[in-house]
């Protein structure tokens, strides 16, 4: 077998060695689910776009600082979880993403069908994921081959790798 050119596979012209294993049906291996590390540094980069901001506003603009904080911290908690969890379940049920999950190619779908899931689905899933701070729940996905967590599981959702599309030009 000749040497493949780089120029050739970039171009086209040619398959790469890998595309060529790739047997017919293994296009679902771009939508493999979502691994722990994957889902944690989507989270990590929601809580900087959306949970730093309103927990800014909250400490600062409706308790006037810490202080005002410290003393209400049940209400301020609540103020602070309620638009977070609505404002993850509009990205969701709008693009099945959150801006951390778009940033590291994920997706939430609906394990039965595939599609983004309806705005109720997206808010029971998004009010399910405050258990995932109890560590039970993320020991669950250890046990299970497609890593779904008990709001997933609950909430009929799956997190899975699927490339973003590029965005057209117009």
């Amino acid at each position: 077998m000749a040497k493949q050119r780089f120029r050739d596979v970039k171009q086209g012209r040619i398959q790469a060695p890998a595309e060529k294993k790739k047997r017919k049906g293994t296009e679902e291996s771009a939508h493999r689910p979502a691994t722990l590390r994957e889902r944690f540094k989507a989270f990590i980069t929601d809580s900087f776009m959306i949970l730093m901001p309103l927990m800014y506003l909250v400490f600062y603009l409706v308790f006037g600082g810490r202080e005002g904080f410290a003393q209400h911290k049940l209400l301020g908690w609540i103020l602070i979880l309620v638009p977070y969890i609505f404002i993850s379940a509009l990205f969701i049920a709008r693009s099945g993403r959150t801006p951390g999950m778009r940033a590291y190619e994920l997706r939430v779908v609906l394990c039965h069908s595939g599609e983004n899931p309806s705005f109720a689905v997206a808010l029971l899933r998004q009010l399910l994921a405050v258990w995932d701070f109890f560590l039970f729940t993320w020991i669950l996905q250890f046990f299970r081959k497609d890593h779904r967590t008990l709001h997933e599981i609950l909430s009929g959702t799956c997190l899975i790798h699927d490339p973003v599309p590029p965005r057209s030009a117009h």
